[in-house]
């Protein structure tokens, strides 16, 4: 009994500095009194956690408030710079590597080719000299990076660190992490991509402080995040580019027929182009031959000169990407669908068919209230994904896991 009793206090203890930690990270700078307010922890307990995280280094003083008599209080808030994380981002042809600091501001990112060897032992010695290049070429103490983040597409099973299976490099049941955990003594996490950047959206982006969201990212292909009840829902978030939309409809990467992603994501677009110039279909598109090698710019290019080919095809794009996010909406009914990928560049000839596809696709009722955000992201904000999976677990409640990240600089400050 008295273990547990221990076991308890130790554990109230945790909660309350990251009860602290996150009231100074979200509403910063505040004086201890406003802390001790807003949290109900008493104004000793308050002190006490507070001079720890100062002592750590991971909280400064700035300042003084206003004065309610007698001495104007100190105020606190984080000090981004106490530490820097290392994101990853995994794809066939590129690795791209972010540090960032605890506020996910990227203080530098770097693009590594990966080559023709795809092993996984390829794959780690590769991941380990971009890692040791990008902490040695900013300049940082290694002592002050906190973890590393990696992400990747396919199926993942984040909580034992292993990649069930990746399609692009064709892996089962792979264990990237452990060589780098043993090479860097750093603590590392391994998730989907789209995961990632709906860690990076909770905790950093537009989702902050929105209690159920859902991301969705096009691209190469088609994927979901989403965040219940405050909760990133690691395990319900599901393959959404996988939905079947069309019976017996085109071939899928997945080996299946007619998904959303074998009709909306950009590879989508590009084979619908050449199938319908090899058809005899009049377009711009065509004038360098059905078989040349397009680019989703080129079809875009197409769209904003008036090519009628490429605009229905972009169209017809995103309207199927419109009724599967409509699904999504009419299961989950979140407050808000982040829509995002390199593929939004594709504009309002995509973006328009996908929303009037949500409006006529959603249940009566559940689009009043429904906030859309459509935003085109690069490799570095993948990368910045990844690396908000150490920075969630500075922040998240120990209720939901135990994190050792925020240990490592109390270690290092003598504060643990």
């Amino acid at each position: 009994m008295k273990l547990a009793r221990r076991g308890n206090k130790a554990l109230i203890r945790t909660m309350n500095r990251n009860l602290v930690l996150n009231l100074i990270h979200t509403s910063g700078p505040l004086s201890r009194t406003e802390i001790a307010r807003r949290s109900g922890l008493s104004n000793a307990t308050v002190s006490e956690i507070s001079n720890e995280l100062v002592m750590a280094g991971l909280v400064e003083e700035v300042g003084e408030g206003e004065s309610t008599g007698g001495r104007r209080p100190s105020l606190l808030r984080l000090n981004a710079q106490a530490g820097y994380v290392v994101g990853i981002k995994v794809m066939e042809q590129t690795i791209t590597c972010a540090l960032a600091d605890l506020n996910a501001k990227v203080i530098a990112h770097y693009s590594y080719p990966v080559g023709s060897e795809h092993s996984p032992e390829a794959i780690q010695a590769l991941l380990i000299k971009t890692i040791t290049e990008a902490i040695h070429n900013a300049q940082i103490s290694t002592d002050r990076v906190l973890g590393i983040g990696i992400g990747l597409a396919g199926l993942i099973d984040a909580r034992q660190r292993i990649i069930c299976y990746s399609p692009y490099f064709d892996w089962h049941n792979v264990n990237l992490a452990d060589r780098l955990i043993a090479h860097f003594n750093l603590p590392v996490y391994l998730e989907n991509d789209v995961n990632t950047l709906t860690v990076a959206e909770q905790w950093f982006g537009h989702g902050r402080g929105i209690e159920n969201f859902v991301v969705v990212t096009v691209g190469r292909g088609i994927g979901s995040g989403i965040v219940m009840n405050g909760q990133f829902c690691r395990e319900a978030a599901g393959e959404i580019g996988h939905l079947t939309m069309i019976l017996n409809g085109p071939p899928c990467p997945c080996g299946k027929r007619g998904c959303l992603e074998a009709i909306s994501a950009d590879p989508a677009v590009l084979r619908t182009v050449h199938e319908r110039l090899t058809d005899g279909h009049h377009s711009t598109l065509g004038q360098n031959g059905a078989n040349h090698e397009r680019t989703l710019e080129d079809v875009v290019d197409a769209a904003n000169n008036g090519d009628t080919l490429a605009c229905e095809i972009l169209e017809n794009s995103g309207y199927f990407l419109g009724i599967g996010i409509a699904n999504l909406v009419n299961l989950l009914s979140p407050q808000l669908v982040i829509v995002s990928g390199e593929g939004m560049k594709a504009g309002k000839h995509r973006s328009d068919a996908m929303r009037r596809a949500i409006s006529e696709h959603v249940f009566n009722g559940l689009g009043d209230h429904l906030k859309i955000i459509e935003e085109q992201i690069g490799d570095e904000t993948w990368a910045r994904g990844a690396a908000s999976l150490v920075l969630g677990e500075i922040f998240k409640s120990p209720v939901y896991g135990e994190s050792k990240v925020i240990d490592r600089l109390l270690a290092a400050s003598g504060a643990l």
